[in-house]
């Protein structure tokens, strides 16, 4: 019996290593190839498997493409020095304004070097809609872990005197979400736009005004 057990032990542990790979992987296909030619084929294909091996892993193509978001979140925390997802990683350093600022721009900064990532975050944020689909729990936790996190960090800035204190946290951490998503989209259909400029921007109008000389206006 122990011997089994140790055997399912070593079975569940290679199938996560895998499955890790799967998804590491996948990350650069879906950079390099962007979300639309990045097929189920082409993602078995960069890890040695068949179409049907891949899916072995995972419920669904959707949730795939659910777990591959997921990953994302967890490397970019990584790349901030946070660890863990983004908004918990970030959540657990500084709330000082300037490192939220400047962790938070960093992410949509490197959201413009991976296109095809934020396509497939686009398309699944639309169809996650359906309370149904594999990413709708996603979705709906990684958008209140956002703006907990944000709203905590705004109501510190609004106590110190940092941030303008004429709107409540929540509704202030539900605009830098909807700027954020929002911009993602804009991006995709000119290119040109500078998102991470637009989101500084929406720091600086929560920011107390400065009179000539110096001086904080109310």
């Amino acid at each position: 019996m122990a011997e089994s057990g140790k055997g399912r032990r070593g079975s569940y542990a290679k199938g996560v290593a895998k499955r890790e790979e799967i998804l590491t992987r996948a990350l650069d296909v879906i950079a390099r190839e962007g979300y639309r030619g990045a097929s189920v084929k082409e993602l078995a294909d960069a890890v040695g498997l068949s179409q049907a091996g891949l899916l072995h892993y995972f419920d669904s193509k959707e949730e795939l493409f659910t777990e591959i978001l997921r990953k994302r979140d967890e490397l970019d925390a990584v790349n901030l020095g946070a660890g863990g997802d983004i908004e918990h990683g970030l959540a657990d350093t500084d709330l000082d304004l300037d490192g939220v600022r400047e962790g938070y721009l960093g992410v949509v900064r490197h959201n413009a070097d991976v296109p095809g990532l934020v396509h497939l975050f686009a398309r699944l944020s639309v169809d996650a809609a359906d309370p149904e689909h594999a990413a709708h729990d996603y979705f709906v936790q990684r958008g209140t872990d956002l703006r907990q996190f944000f709203a905590t960090a705004i109501a510190a800035g609004q106590a110190s005197g940092d941030i303008d204190d004429r709107v409540d946290p929540a509704v202030l951490a539900r605009l830098f979400q909807a700027v954020a998503d929002g911009m993602q989209v804009q991006w995709m259909l000119e290119p040109d736009v500078d998102m991470a400029a637009t989101v500084s921007a929406l720091f600086e109008l929560i920011s107390p005004r400065a009179a000539p000389g110096g001086a904080q206006t109310s």
